[in-house]
């Protein structure tokens, strides 16, 4: 980094040497070059002191609480307008949640303090470890970096579930932090989430049915299904459609969660000494990206998981 020179010597000098490769002469001992321009050249240290700087005390000091979960959701901006510009199949469209999943799953990999994702339709709320300290616990940094990884593994990965679908426009995804204190906020905030899952898709399967099977318009299907509740909807499906909304893909019903998983990989124990004999297998583990559509508002998901919960960073 260059800044104005305060003697014309020195400059006079400098120019000389880019021009020549040789500084002119002089009646001084000669010094290195880096000596000469000792009053030119700062260090980067050095110049960020500069009258400028007080603009940073405007920043907000934006640090997650320690010791809570951090929890980033994100949505799609507009999906509705995107989906139909995309041709969406309706009520669900296995691709489009296949491919948030791909994306998703690319998120846990990039960032290893994430120990649980849980998404369904256009959303997807990443769970990071308590001590996680990724950023230093900077919210902004760290919904913007997981908002930026997700969106660009959607666009990236989109040719892979929509070969025949040309993306028209960028899809947008808007993104926010919530901290939640102790487990138990942290399973219902999931609950919650799962619940908001199966009441959409109720309505949505029943509402389509509706409007694609029954032939209804979409106003007067909205009609027919203002102040209905969950048995309303389900006796709908089954007695006009015949459909059985318990027999639905669960992708659909429950949405997806993703979880780390210890893998086993059996292979030939070469070591001598202490341990296996030679020639016997061991085994050894790799940690893949597991996606699984089940119910994590009952306890014995979270019984058989008890990892999740007792998870901690990787690195402090």
């Amino acid at each position: 980094m260059i800044r104005i020179c305060r003697s014309s010597s020195a400059i006079n000098r400098l120019t000389s040497f880019w021009e020549t490769g040789f500084f002119s002469p002089s009646r001084r001992r000669r010094r290195p070059f880096y000596h000469l321009c000792s009053n030119v050249v700062v260090s980067g240290r050095q110049m960020a002191k500069s009258k400028y700087e007080y603009v940073k005390a405007f920043e907000c000091d934006d640090r997650c609480l320690p010791n809570s979960w951090v929890v980033v959701r994100l949505d799609g901006k507009a999906f509705h307008r995107f989906s139909a510009q995309h041709g969406f199949d309706k009520p669900n469209d296995e691709r489009a949640l296949r491919l948030m999943n791909r994306a998703a799953s690319a998120v846990l990999r990039d960032y290893t303090d994430v120990c649980i994702g849980y998404g369904q339709s256009d959303e997807y709320s990443f769970v990071f470890c308590r001590n996680a300290q990724l950023y230093n616990r900077r919210g902004t940094k760290i919904v913007t970096n997981v908002v930026s990884c997700f969106t660009g593994h959607y666009v990236f990965h989109w040719p892979e579930f929509f070969a025949d679908t040309a993306l028209i426009y960028p899809p947008t995804f808007d993104g926010r932090i919530v901290l939640y204190p102790t487990d138990d906020n942290l399973r219902d905030y999931l609950s919650w989430r799962q619940a908001d899952c199966h009441i959409n898709n109720l309505y949505n399967t029943t509402f389509w049915a509706l409007v694609l099977k029954g032939g209804l318009k979409p106003v007067e299907a909205e009609t027919r299904l203002r102040g209905t509740v969950a048995a309303d909807k389900n006796e709908i499906l089954f007695s006009q459609f015949g459909i059985n909304y318990n027999d639905e893909n669960q992708l659909y019903r429950k949405g997806t969660v993703l979880v780390r998983r210890r893998i086993s990989i059996d292979g030939e124990n070469e070591e001598k000494g202490p341990g296996p004999r030679p020639g016997k297998k061991k085994t050894d583990f790799q940690t893949e990206i597991v996606a699984l559509n089940v119910d994590i508002i009952k306890a014995d998901f979270w019984k058989s998981n008890p990892e999740i919960l007792a998870s901690r960073a990787t690195a402090v």
